[in-house]
């Protein structure tokens, strides 16, 4: 009778099966190899000057991001952030042209801090509008925040007229914080919106990884009955997603306004893409109960370096569509993969 060989599980590397088993790997992987691909097609990629330029001018879809990450772990999605962040920023930019402006304290950190503070209680509102609604009616979320998402946009073109804002006040044009001299002559900048992105990706983490309403969130998210059962307040969770992702619009919403020098109620229009495909591509699923900070950075650094490189080597910017669309594609396809093959192996006993 022929003796039958099986090998152990242990006999693999621990660290390389984890490693192998998590979406953070392969887009470390992925990431690597456009940026040698593109460093080689054009020399200017690589230089710390697009760097710096591509974590300033990504800056606002990181801070969006970030929001949406946590609404999808809790098994919602909200497509309605970038409407709330144009009426959170319009807002915002009337009142520091009306009030800040005119009688401002003086001190532009201050300026700064009652701006931000405005936007983001508009943006936590208009959060807190979707949440009700959703949790009230158990209505679907996408479709919800699609409607909203028409809503405020349509609200905000009826009282603004589709009027642009030009004369911001004198602090809105201070963005750079920090200037370091480079070896090859140039100047790294290190400005407002790059500071908001570290802290929107810190607080982030924090709130998913060290605090108990994170933990709350995963389980929302991974098995909603489970979290009912166990007694967990489903109102005020959905409340708490849903406003977060509405105070990281506000931020973004100033951090764009002063990226740009202006305000346009219809900026932002078609921006959903872009960071929906950034939090999907970094693991996060549309079903909720997955999804980590470390990915989505990866998810935004992969698109920037995408969307940047393919324009630099002379791609036309409308191909940069077709590939966010498709990496957005094969990534949900891989995810869906990855989650039958878990569940084959949970079904056969093997972890």
């Amino acid at each position: 009778m022929a003796e039958t060989i099986t090998f152990a599980p242990a006999e693999r590397p621990p660290l390389l099966g984890r490693l192998l088993r998590r979406t953070e790997f392969y887009l470390v992987v992925v990431i690597a190899a456009a940026v040698v691909g593109l460093g080689l097609a054009t020399p200017n990629f690589l230089t710390l000057g697009n760097l710096s330029n591509l974590a300033n001018s990504y800056a606002v879809t990181g801070v969006l991001a970030a929001g949406l990450l946590v609404v999808l772990i809790s098994g919602n999605i909200d497509i309605s952030f970038a409407a709330t962040t144009m009426v959170s920023q319009y807002v915002a930019a009337l009142f520091a042209l009306n009030v800040v402006g005119r009688a401002g304290t003086g001190v532009p950190v201050l300026d700064w801090a009652i701006v931000f503070a405005v936007a983001m209680a508009v943006g936590l509102a208009l959060g807190l509008f979707n949440a009700a609604i959703v949790y009230r009616f158990r209505a679907s979320s996408i479709i919800v925040t699609i409607a909203t998402m028409n809503l405020f946009f349509g609200l905000l073109m009826f009282f603004s007229r589709g009027k642009q804002i030009f004369n911001l006040p004198t602090f809105f044009f201070k963005g750079v914080l920090v200037q370091l001299p480079l070896p090859d002559g140039s100047t790294l900048r290190i400005t407002i919106q790059m500071l908001a992105l570290v802290l929107a990706l810190l607080a982030t983490w924090a709130l998913l990884n060290q605090t108990a309403i994170g933990r709350q969130i995963y389980a929302m998210g991974g098995n909603p009955e489970a979290a009912k059962r166990l007694g967990f307040g489903m109102g005020r969770l959905h409340m708490f997603v849903f406003g977060y992702l509405g105070a990281m619009a506000g931020v973004a919403a100033i951090i764009h306004a002063q990226l740009q020098q202006q305000v346009a109620p219809n900026v932002l229009v078609g921006r959903e893409l872009d960071v929906l495909a950034a939090v999907v591509l970094g693991g996060a699923s549309l079903l909720g109960g997955v999804g980590t900070v470390l990915g989505t950075v990866l998810g935004i650094a992969l698109l920037a370096v995408l969307q940047n490189g393919l324009i630099m080597v002379g791609v036309s910017s409308y191909w940069t569509q077709v590939c966010t669309g498709l990496v957005i594609l094969v990534s949900v396809c891989i995810t869906a993969l990855s989650d039958r093959m878990k569940s084959r192996r949970k079904s056969r006993g093997v972890v």
